[in-house]
């Protein structure tokens, strides 16, 4: 980790309209720079909508977020684009477009609308293409792809940026396997280099292989912040998640080895438990 803070976080609280609680409660947050960050958590959680308050597509009722030191206001939206490389959860082409001029949209906050690709933008788009995968596309028009092969592409669009930081909400949702694992190597890998990364994630179990921090929230407000050893006990996700799990170490070989891994367990009945009949 590279030290300081990429994104800090003072009392934010945000609540959607007509919600009965706030979808983020009063958090006080770091998300340390030159580091790999997952934030984790239950639906209905917080996570996104930390996100987009990271992000500043949400404005905070209360509190302060601030981005490299300086309050989020104070940044214009092509200063943060040149920052900060978005992953969204989902989106939908405006129009028709190629696998290639979708992930040479990345460089737009480099050239402006006027100026035509160098070679350094060309060889950006190559080489986000090849690390995630879909060179082999370059010419397909973005809806014959599948569902996981348009998010890999919207990942090398967030490359081609060459930001300092990203920000991805789910960025391996419908990918299989071997994706899945790819692109998780490639964020611990980037997140050990000179970026900060920082994602949301349903998957646990790969958050804590290859996070070097996470953040669990429960009801809008974060429930711990740490290594993954020190966040995944037991009784902290039986707690939040509200069902029964084993913790075990991952056996490895490689890095991860003793990560700590989340087993959900069948919920015994209590007829079972106590032996009573009927």
């Amino acid at each position: 980790m590279s030290g300081g803070a990429a994104w800090s976080c003072r009392g934010v609280t945000f609540r959607y309209p007509g919600a009965a609680r706030a979808a983020v409660d009063g958090v006080e947050l770091e998300i340390p720079a030159g580091a790999c960050t997952a934030v984790i958590g239950p639906n209905g959680s917080g996570k996104s909508t930390l996100l987009r308050l990271l992000l500043g597509t949400l404005v905070p009722e209360r509190g302060e977020v601030r981005f490299r030191g300086r309050p989020l206001p104070e940044w214009t939206r092509r200063e943060l684009a040149r920052e900060v490389g978005v992953v969204p959860q989902g989106e939908e082409a405006p129009f028709p477009v190629s696998v290639r001029e979708l992930v040479a949209m990345g460089r737009y906050p480099h050239l402006g609308p006027w100026r035509r690709e160098g070679e350094e933008d060309r060889r950006a788009v190559a080489e986000a293409m090849r690390r995630c995968d879909v060179d082999g596309f370059e010419g397909r028009m973005l809806d014959t792809l599948s569902g996981g092969e348009r998010q890999r592409v919207r990942l090398a669009r967030a490359l081609a940026q060459e930001p300092g930081a990203l920000a991805l909400d789910e960025p391996t949702a419908a990918l299989d396997v071997g994706h899945e694992m790819a692109i998780f190597e490639l964020l611990r890998d980037l997140g050990h280099g000179s970026a900060t990364v920082l994602l949301v994630t349903h998957n646990l179990n790969l958050a804590a292989r290859y996070a070097d921090r996470l953040v669990l929230m429960d009801r809008g407000r974060v429930a711990a912040v740490g290594t993954p050893a020190a966040v995944l006990t037991r009784e902290r996700v039986e707690g939040v998640y509200g069902w029964p799990v084993r913790v075990v170490e991952h056996p490895g070989p490689g890095p991860d080895a003793g990560a700590p891994q989340v087993v959900p367990l069948a919920r015994v009945p209590l007829a079972r438990v106590t032996g009573v009949n009927g």
